[in-house]
């Protein structure tokens, strides 16, 4: 809140009078936002899932299913890699591939006193790059809006999907983030603040004494895959690259969240009222959360007004060598995304700069759209205002500190290497 109020001061030249009005008309203009209010809500209804698929006793199945009864999960290792595979499968929304990731691992990492903060690092280094690897998704309809546009503009000539395509090949942070994550899961690798990272999942009780069939966590969590497929499909008038996010995974919850009252109700694993003040009790547990978002919207907005990606771009010149503009353009839009706490915006604001730039350059534009791509996801990996980390940190009981701390150095190293991927593509393009 402190940067977010130091912002608007600056803004509005140090007057304080104007600053308190652009503070009420900051929040009262985000609160406006359907999106926002969407993201908002989605933040609110986890909290009721999670509650209802915790007190049903469905992971308690799931849990005996998965240990005694295929012996699938019997070390910590398997447990984590897990929640990897659960990751990398689910690429339809980065917040549901978290939330799914972190509601499978949890038991088994409760069970093996993993710590939170490693099984937050699985939920959060697989959830937005493999949403941003496998494009059909919101992520996808947004960066072929983007890339579009400049066709549009006469920027670039050649088929906006094709050029799409061609930067996902280029996205080195992404794959490289995944391959980081699990060697240090293999490997038991802990670097870092890693190394000193505790096991606190308060005493979770996940089995229902009475009723354990893992169907009660399964059949909410394969509706909210499938949902977000329909939906994207729904919003976006038959073309799931045009869906709409935001959008999608709030109908998906409310649905999904509908569905397990009749499900949960009707087949006598709890009464009418026991699902209401679970649902209603999740949901209160999670508004400090919605919270933290809408701040985190917030300080985007006013790091957006204060030009931070004009001034961070108007660093490259034209005079920067060729050789090195997409691995500036990764930096760019890493402090940027670390900054702001959103790699959509980054995307949004970046590509429109990287694309000309490219083009003046004579530069091999996909890798440029590509090292935004991977800047975005880079800076949002490390900053303690994005969703994404915010939502990753829920999924495992972490605090968003602790989570951010945690994962910094492997994120470090995979940044690096991502860079060092752009210098040489650049050199042999």
């Amino acid at each position: 809140m402190g940067g977010i109020i130091l912002g608007i001061v600056v803004l509005n030249d140090f007057n304080i009078i104007a600053s308190l009005e652009a503070l009420f008309l900051l929040f009262s203009t985000l609160l406006s936002k359907a999106w926002i209010l969407k993201t908002l809500a989605f933040a609110i209804l986890v909290g009721s899932i999670m509650a209802l698929i915790e007190k049903s006793g469905g992971i308690g199945g799931f849990v005996d299913f998965m240990q005694n009864k295929i012996s699938l999960i019997k070390s910590p290792r398997s447990a984590l890699i897990l929640s990897y595979i659960v990751g990398v499968i689910i690429f339809v929304e980065s917040s549901i591939t978290s939330l799914i990731a972190g509601a499978v691992g949890k038991p088994f990492c409760n069970k093996y006193k993993i710590s939170n903060a490693k099984l937050a690092f699985v939920c959060d280094s697989t959830s937005a790059p493999i949403s941003s690897l496998i494009i059909l998704n919101g992520w996808g309809a947004l960066l072929l809006g983007l890339v579009t546009t400049q066709k549009s503009l006469g920027v670039i000539d050649v088929d906006a999907i094709d050029i799409l395509i061609d930067s996902v090949l280029y996205n080195f942070y992404a794959m490289s983030a995944l391959l980081v994550t699990f060697l240090a899961i293999w490997f038991n690798i802990d670097i870092g603040a890693m190394k000193r990272a505790k096991y606190n999942y308060n005493n979770i009780k996940y089995i229902n004494e009475n009723l354990t069939n893992m169907f009660y966590m399964l059949a909410p969590i394969l509706l909210m895959v499938i949902l977000v497929f329909v939906f994207l499909y729904i919003t976006g008038d038959g073309n799931i690259l045009k869906g709409s996010g935001s959008s999608s995974i709030f109908y998906t919850m409310l649905t999904t969240l509908i569905f397990m009252l009749f499900y949960y109700v009707l087949s006598d694993n709890m009464c009418f009222s026991t699902w209401g003040k679970t649902a209603f009790s999740g949901a209160f547990k999670l508004v400090p959360i919605a919270i933290i978002l809408l701040f985190a919207f917030a300080i985007g907005e006013v790091t957006t007004q204060l030009k931070t990606g004009q001034y961070l771009a108007s660093l490259a010149d034209e005079n920067l060598s060729i050789y090195l503009l997409a691995g500036t353009i990764f930096i760019l839009s890493s402090i940027m995304a670390f900054a702001t706490g959103t790699s959509w915006g980054t995307f949004s604001i970046m590509i429109p700069v990287a694309v000309p730039m490219a083009v003046a350059m004579d530069a091999n534009v996909a890798l440029c759209i590509g090292a935004v791509i991977s800047g975005g996801i880079f800076g949002d990996h490390c900053s303690p205002i994005s969703d994404t980390t915010i939502i990753s940190s829920l999924a495992s009981d972490c605090e968003v500190v602790e989570h951010v701390n945690t994962q910094l150095p492997y994120a470090l190293i995979s940044g690096i290497i991502a860079f060092l991927l752009f210098v040489v593509f650049s050199l042999i393009n």
